[in-house]
């Protein structure tokens, strides 16, 4: 594809503006609505660009929980109960949080931290002027965290990938991060084709990902159909009663089943609101459902297979198989934030926080699929020096764990200050709405 047209974005001194909002904002062109097939086209494509990052998270998520010393031991109370959090975790924070709140908060079509504060900077009265700079300050400490989350995704995504080929053979060893780098220039340059041709390419893997670990959990689940029973949220209360502060810290591993989040938010210009959803509801979320409770299913039975749950549902011959889709699963997961950072870049030009850059606009029919050749060189050299100087995927965890749910945590507050200033909340109701939010972002 061809790129059809750029534009060098807004000067640093242009006014802060998006686009009409407030009362104005009635008057605004709508975005356009799609016809099924075109909707269906659009979900497709958001697989690969939008679910990748989350996606992946079945890989570590229930690892983390049970790995020791940090984690619990797979008994059955523990595995209901780690079940029972990442169920609500993935239904309160994505599922009601994002796509159902959060993701009506958009900018003309655009979502992501910058656009959500541009609409919460542009109310007046005197009410609000003592509060609009700390609240576009904290905006752009969201953008800064989304740009280290954008940074270090792609990183941690590929040199995980890679180290997980070491499952099925130790070959690699001596060219891990080599390997690695390699993978990582060629994923940025594929950037310059746009969103929807990596989306062709990417979504076919990532929906076979999705079918492949819903195909792995499936046997087990129905092998003991009681693990279902974790949808109960009484598991996740006898969880934190049993362990106290030591469950409250498993929290934190728990927390891993939601990275990729933002992305949706960050990502809504890319392929528009309604395709994101149905995306999720059609295809993500039973997929990793039924590989998480899968997992939790597995544990119970074995529960010596808690060094590496997720391969363990794997059969044996096809143990090789799962890890080179896994390692083209990983590489994709990193899209989302590439993605979501060429949207953010272009809303802070607009904004007047960033310099003007080159934006390539790379369809004729959604105008947010856009390309920044120099944000992506500069993410490109970026990853490259985090793995070199890193080396291995878990030294970047705790980065990556506090720009993701930083990021989210931001989000939350400026989404209740929009509520309560554009819609008309109350403040109980506005307050209600965050401390559940900064309760999972926060944990």
């Amino acid at each position: 594809m061809e790129p059809l047209g750029k534009d060098a974005g807004t000067a640093g001194g242009a006014s802060p503006s998006l686009g009409p909002v407030g009362p104005e904002a009635a008057a605004a062109p709508q975005p356009p609505t799609h016809a099924p097939a075109s909707l269906a086209k659009l979900a497709f494509g958001a697989l690969g660009i939008v679910y990748g990052d989350i996606g992946t998270s079945p890989l570590y998520a229930v690892k983390e929980c049970v790995a020791m010393p940090h984690g619990v031991p797979p008994t059955a109370p523990n595995v209901l109960g780690l079940l029972s959090l990442i169920f609500w975790s993935l239904t309160f924070v994505v599922t009601i949080k994002y796509l159902y709140f959060v993701m009506r908060a958009d900018n003309e079509g655009e979502g992501g931290v910058l656009a959500l504060m541009a609409l919460v900077a542009r109310r007046k009265g005197k009410a609000n002027a003592r509060w609009t700079p700390r609240l576009v300050l904290l905006g752009l400490f969201g953008a800064a965290l989304l740009y280290g989350d954008g940074v270090i995704t792609p990183a941690i995504s590929v040199l995980s990938a890679v180290e997980g080929l070491e499952v099925a053979t130790s070959t690699f060893n001596s060219i891990v991060v080599p390997l690695t780098c390699v993978i990582l220039v060629a994923l940025f340059w594929a950037q310059k084709g746009g969103t929807a041709r990596i989306a062709s390419v990417f979504a076919p893997v990532t929906l076979a990902w999705f079918l492949a670990i819903a195909a792995m959990g499936l046997p087990w689940v129905l092998h003991a159909p009681a693990i279902l029973g974790a949808v109960n949220p009484i598991h996740a209360v006898r969880f934190f009663s049993a362990h106290g502060g030591h469950g409250f810290l498993v929290l934190g591993s728990v927390v891993l089943c939601v990275t990729g989040g933002e992305a949706l938010y960050a990502d809504m210009g890319h392929f528009g609101t309604p395709a994101i959803r149905r995306a999720w509801i059609v295809c993500v979320f039973p997929a990793l459902l039924i590989n998480y409770f899968g997992q939790g299913a597995l544990l119970l039975a074995r529960p010596w297979a808690a060094a590496n749950p997720f391969y363990a549902l794997v059969p044996t011959p096809l143990l090789i198989p799962m890890v080179a889709l896994a390692t083209a699963a990983t590489v994709v997961a990193s899209q989302a934030l590439i993605s979501g950072v060429f949207s953010l870049t272009r809303q802070a030009v607009q904004l007047g926080y960033l310099p003007r850059v080159t934006v390539v606009h790379t369809s004729a029919r959604t105008e947010g699929q856009i390309y920044i050749p120099e944000v992506n060189w500069l993410l490109m050299a970026a990853c490259v020096l985090l793995v070199i100087g890193f080396k291995e995927s878990t030294r970047l965890a705790a980065a990556y764990g506090i720009a993701v749910t930083g990021t989210m945590a931001i989000t939350s507050i400026l989404f209740a200050v929009h509520a309560r200033r554009e819609w008309g909340w109350s403040r109980a109701r506005a307050g209600a709405l965050l401390a559940l939010f900064l309760a999972f972002d926060l944990s």
